[in-house]
């Protein structure tokens, strides 16, 4: 058996890879760990071991959900929820709808520039 330790990376074919990295630098603090060529860029949070690899591809590629639900970035605190929800919005994140998971464990789902679902929630 493959003793995993975990989710290692995503990676999302966008349309623009400068209008991605700059929704995901201000909507997510997501800091450029290194290019590879000039059409893919790996993303990384500070001080975290998650990978986001963003790849421009042509137009007759898939982009967008193209099978993928969402994914999700967890907060360190919900005290952080409300100024974070107006912050990808800020970033050109479009709320798609919000809630609680449980009580206290508030959630809130996004659309980026490319139509990719993004689950903002507290830990």
């Amino acid at each position: 058996m493959i003793k995993s330790r975990g989710l290692n990376h995503i990676n999302l074919n966008v349309s623009d890879i400068q209008r991605s990295l700059r929704f995901y630098q201000a909507a997510f603090g997501l800091e450029v760990r290194f290019w590879d060529g000039r059409r893919m860029v790996f993303l990384g949070s500070p001080g975290g071991n998650d990978t986001i690899t963003l790849c421009e591809v042509d137009t007759d590629q898939p982009i967008g959900a193209g099978g993928v639900s969402h994914f999700g970035f967890a907060l360190a605190g919900q005290d952080q929820f409300e100024e974070s929800v107006r912050q990808v919005e800020r970033a050109g994140g479009r709320l798609l709808s919000r809630g609680d998971h449980a009580p206290g464990l508030p959630y809130a789902y996004f659309t980026d520039p490319d139509g990719y679902v993004i689950e903002l929630g507290s830990s």
